[in-house]
């Protein structure tokens, strides 16, 4: 992008603040050049800026691995996601807004994870299965009406695991629009297609206060009628003998909705995207129904949806011949993790039959993915429907990526094709 610097221009401490704004991940080719240099030159790197926080960026697959594998010498709390300087005040401040899993340790993390850990059990998730074929092929359908042209993105990525998850949840179909808005203006707040303020801040708070009125509705008429959906687990939750505090409640309505979808909405468009931008994947995965597992995986590490989170140290700790000294943060690139040199053979190519495949894009631990398995049903399910009937397929405009350092991923993606 025009606002982006030439890479090779760059300083080493301007590498290392790739993180702090959301227009390094608009440009594929400019954050993998930018952080294959910090792998190789800097990969504990020190970030400083006038308007954060400083941090140690971590780019290297090894590095993070080691620090999601020591959950007691590096905290979620307090800093779990990259914020500025006044984001980090308020919290200090005010605490969490909500508390999800994403902000909490052992053992309160454990706790409430347990809380629905049986949802995503294999066989409470193979019960789904045909709810997941049902709306697969209303989103072949949904490609057939539409006479051959449509934003695969936004009308098909960003609308199958919108379905799916609230429909777990036991929201209304009335409702999925406007809690498609609300993750998009979450995890968007300056992102000009989906910011709802100027001002992010105040645009993040403005959509955690819309979050917090529904799901305090969800939780009244769950505990005055409770069904079989994951809402009622959640609005009934007991921790420890005494019911769920209302901000963790909120955390857990706000996570299982917007990373239950978002994130896999990403991988899918970036994963048609890798397809069509590399049609000799597409046409061995076409040919060989057998990789898709393989394939899903490789769209998962190709896409790593959540591009990071933090941490923060309980003791001074070496890393790479660098201390991390207690109460220093640091950061964990998994977009840039995931295509290190020394763990992926030629990382930089998309190949639906890579195996093994160690991407950390769900994270590694304790804190792994609850809805990993989820995901990549959901993926297998939705491909799996459309690309047996895909006679030809194009780009039918330009690509576009989101405008966010946590989570983001393909936004528009126009397709032209013809189906069987």
């Amino acid at each position: 992008m025009s606002n982006l610097p030439n890479p090779a221009d760059m300083s080493l401490d301007e590498c290392g603040q790739i993180f702090l704004s959301g227009d390094a991940f608009t440009d594929e080719h400019f954050f993998h050049t930018v952080s294959a240099r910090l792998r190789k030159e800097a990969p504990v790197k020190w970030v400083e800026h006038e308007l954060f926080n400083p941090f140690y960026m971590l780019t290297k697959h090894a590095d993070v691995l080691e620090v999601e594998l020591h959950p007691t010498e590096f905290l979620n709390a307090p800093r779990a996601i990259l914020g500025d300087k006044t984001a980090d005040s308020m919290r200090e401040m005010q605490g969490h807004l909500v508390k999800s899993l994403v902000q909490m340790d052992d053992p309160e993390h454990r706790d409430h994870r347990n809380l629905t850990s049986d949802w995503f059990l294999p066989k409470n998730l193979a019960t789904l299965q045909g709810r997941l074929d049902e709306l697969a092929e209303r989103s072949l359908q949904q490609m057939a009406d539409a006479g051959g042209e449509i934003d695969f993105a936004s009308e098909i990525a960003m609308q199958y695991p919108l379905y799916v998850i609230l429909a777990i949840l036991g929201l209304p179909e009335s409702d999925y629009p406007r809690m498609l808005r609300l993750t998009q203006e979450l995890f968007g707040p300056a992102d000009p297609d989906f910011q709802r303020n100027p001002d992010a801040l105040q645009g993040i708070l403005e959509t955690v206060a819309d979050f917090v009125a529904y799901f305090d509705g969800i939780t009244a008429d769950r505990q005055a009628n409770p069904t079989d959906d994951l809402s009622s687990v959640i609005a009934n939750g007991i921790i420890n003998g005494s019911p769920i505090g209302h901000k963790e409640q909120l955390g857990y309505y706000i996570i299982a909705a917007t990373a239950g979808h978002d994130t896999t909405s990403n991988a899918m468009g970036g994963g048609m995207k890798a397809l069509l931008e590399h049609p000799d994947q597409l046409a061995r995965l076409q040919a060989d129904p057998s990789l898709m597992a393989t394939a899903v995986d490789e769209m998962i590490r190709w896409t790593s949806p959540v591009k990071h989170f933090m941490r923060t140290a309980t003791r001074d700790y070496e890393l790479r011949g660098t201390t991390i000294k207690e109460g220093q943060d640091v950061l964990l690139s998994y977009w840039s993790a995931n295509r290190d040199e020394d763990v992926f053979e030629n990382p930089y190519t998309f190949d639906v039959g890579r195996s093994p495949n160690k991407h950390l894009a769900f994270g590694f631990g304790v804190h792994y993915c609850l809805g990993a398995m989820l995901a990549r049903m959901e993926m297998k399910t939705l491909f799996g429907a459309i690309l047996p009937r895909l006679k030809k397929v194009e780009l039918a405009g330009e690509p576009a990526l989101s405008w966010s350092n946590f989570v983001s991923g393909v936004k528009t993606l126009p397709i032209r094709y013809e189906l069987a």
